[in-house]
Parts: C-alpha cells; sequence; structure tokens
C-alpha cells in the first residue's frame, strides 16, 4: 500500500514532488523520493530541510547529490531488479546476524542497504508473496529463538542521540536486565542502540559501559554518515564479547534508519506491522518505556490493550521511565492509569524516576 501521509511518505512523480513543495513542506525527513530527474528541481531542494529523507535512483545535477548527503539525506543508487541474495531466504531456520547485514564496507552496498533499496522498488504480486513468506520464516526462526528465554522489551526513541540522558539509562538499565534476562529492542538506533549495547556489556561492568557511551558519542548519531556511525559501533562491539543475549526486531519498512550493531540476533521484517506486534508479544517478562515520541507512545498504548484484555496469568509489567516525561511532557501516565483502574492489570503499571526502581520492579517479576 502505497504510503501518502505520515512517518514515511513515498513520492513517485515530479507532479507530485512539486505538490507537496508548493503546500509548504519544509522539511522531507521521512521522505522516499524514488527515480525522479530532479535536475531541475535544485532550487527548491536547496530551501528545504534534506535530513532523514531517501532518495533512491534519482538524477542529480553536479554536486547535489553529494550536498543532500552531507545535509543528513540518504542517497541511494537505483535498487538491482532481482532479490538481493539472502534477502529472501525462504528456507531459513535462524535470525539474521549483525555480519549477515553489515558484509560490505559500506551500508548501501551491505545485504542491509541492497534489502532496503529492493523492497523500495513497485510492489509486484511476486515481490509481495517473497516478502510474505521471508516474513514467516523470519516468525518461525523467532518463536524458536523465544522459547528458550525469558524477554524484556525496552522501548524508548530512536532519536536519542549517543551520550544522552535517555540514552545512558537505556543502556544502565538494559547491562543490569542482561545479567539474567533476554532484552528485546527495536533494533534500530537511540534508545533501541543503547539497550542493545548494554546487554552486550552485560558481563563487563559500569565503567566499561561508560566508557563505551563515551567513545560512541562521538559519533553522536547516524546522519550525516551511516557509515561513520557502523565505523565507530564495530570499535566499540570489539572489545569485550558479548554478556547477555539481546533482541533487535527491526524493519526494512524504516530501511533508512540503520539496525544497530550490538544485538546478538536479529529478527528483520519487511512489514512494520508483523514487526510492531511481534517486538510487544515477545516480551513475555515486562516492557520499559523510556521517553519517546510518536512510535513509543503507540507502543505503550498497544502494549495497554494486550494487558487491558489479558487474564491475571498473561500480564506482564509495564514500566514506564521518567515522571516528570510521562506526566507533562507527554502525558501518558494519567490515562495508562486511568484505563488500568479496576481491570486485572492495575497492579502491573508502574511509573518510576530512575533505572534502580525500574530493574527492580522487573527482577521481582521474573
Amino acid at each position: 500500500m502505497k504510503q501518502h501521509r505520515g512517518r514515511v511518505v513515498d513520492v513517485d512523480s515530479l507532479p507530485d514532488l512539486d505538490r507537496r513543495l508548493a503546500a509548504g513542506a519544509r522539511s522531507l525527513s521521512g521522505w522516499r523520493v524514488r527515480g525522479l530527474d530532479l535536475t531541475g528541481r535544485t532550487e527548491e531542494l536547496r530551501t528545504r530541510k534534506l535530513a532523514g529523507a531517501t532518495f533512491l535512483g534519482c538524477t542529480w545535477p553536479p554536486g547535489e547529490a553529494e550536498r543532500a548527503r552531507a545535509a543528513g539525506a540518504l542517497v541511494l543508487p537505483a535498487p538491482p531488479t532481482s532479490t538481493p541474495d539472502r534477502a529472501l531466504d525462504l528456507d531459513r531456520t535462524s535470525l539474521y546476524s549483525v555480519e549477515d547485514l553489515y558484509d560490505a564496507p559500506t551500508w548501501a552496498a551491505s545485504f542491509d542497504g541492497r534489502a532496503y533499496a529492493w523492497s523500495r522498488r513497485p510492489a509486484t504480486a511476486d515481490s509481495a508473496l517473497r516478502k510474505a513468506l521471508h516474513d514467516h520464516a523470519i516468525d518461525q526462526a523467532l518463536q524458536a529463538w523465544a522459547a528458550r528465554r525469558q524477554v524484556v522489551g525496552v522501548m524508548g526513541g530512536h532519536a536519542a542521540r549517543r551520550g544522552d540522558p535517555t540514552y545512558r539509562d537505556a543502556a544502565r538499565l538494559a547491562q543490569v536486565l542482561g545479567s539474567t534476562v533476554a532484552v528485546a529492542t527495536g533494533g534500530g538506533p537511540g534508545a533501541m542502540e543503547a539497550a542493545n549495547l548494554g546487554t552486550w556489556y552485560a558481563a563487563a561492568g559500569p565503567a566499561a559501559l561508560d566508557e563505551a557511551v563515551e567513545r560512541l558519542s562521538a559519533v553522536p548519531a547516524y546522519r550525516p554518515s551511516i557509515d561513520a556511525w557502523v565505523a565507530s559501533a564495530r570499535a566499540v562491539r570489539a572489545e569485550v564479547a558479548p554478556g547477555g543475549d539481546s533482541l533487535g526486531i527491526p524493519t526494512w519498512h524504516y530501511g533508512h534508519e540503520p539496525p544497530n550493531l550490538f544485538a546478538t540476533a536479529v529478527a528483520k521484517y519487511f512489514r512494520n506491522a508483523t514487526r510492531e506486534a511481534i517486538l510487544l508479544e515477545v516480551c513475555d517478562a515486562g516492557i520499559v518505556f523510556l521517553p519517546g515520541a510518536g512510535g513509543t507512545v503507540q507502543e505503550v498504548f498497544q502494549d495497554a490493550c494486550e494487558n487491558y484484555y489479558a487474564d491475571e496469568s498473561s500480564l506482564a509489567p509495564m514500566v514506564l521511565l521518567g515522571r516528570e516525561y510521562w506526566t507533562t511532557t507527554l502525558p501518558a501516565w494519567p490515562l495508562l492509569r486511568a484505563l488500568a483502574r479496576g481491570r486485572a492489570m492495575e497492579d502491573h503499571v508502574h511509573l518510576v524516576d530512575t533505572v534502580e526502581e525500574a530493574t527492580a520492579i522487573l527482577r521481582a517479576g521474573a
């Protein structure tokens, strides 16, 4: 289904591009501009914020593609006409590893980048079937992986920069939890990377984790350069062996957000709706929600819906970390508490201010 509005917008024609620009769009973040000749649109694009935009197989005037990259856009060549190797391994029985996804010196040339570019081609009946069968294979592999583990989820904003307070909280939280349970995240950057990082460093001690975060903060985000972001993670990842199991569940729907390198297993999906449901479902030992925006709020209430209708034997703790944030900045807590009142879930929703409080609640329920 073509995306017309929301976080991701597909733009496949010059008239559509012109219409959106004329309507007053100042930022192209989340736009996927595909196969357009942009040689006559230089001035219009120069006056817009391009960070977060994706340009797939577009034609540029000399120097303009480089300028777009420097501004934080992802500029990719035309997608391959055939399915990328291993992207649609319909018989796979295991989850992806980071090495599977990052199998080339640059992200654009890697399996992950090639699969994303392929997924953005116009849909056909054959490609839709292949994507569905691929995601089914990932479902089966994830079911086998999760059956042997207790899993706690750590959810939070993709925009948290390395070294930010939310990033540090997610890493510290997961380092403590990762010594006894598996930790699941959405598999991307921001708080998701931090939680996978914390689990990777679960056996290394707080000082080693602090040092790792400091080193990563030299490249605080994947924009403007995914490759620099990946290189800094590779260096930190090589310092220690993984101290705990962690899972990343990203999606090629948001393929311009690269998967982080600290998950020990990756369940990557083509369909975002499937990914969102599975991400919450797999967290049988509870979820911590750190400060985030629209996606995190969606996850809070999607999880709340599951608990609202669950019986006493199926409930899992929900912990909102950040009292000021969840009561004032984005006041999800009052609604969540009102929703839980009188239900079996009432004693299973929590609002806390510290990592220590959150870990105590989840450990008590494990």
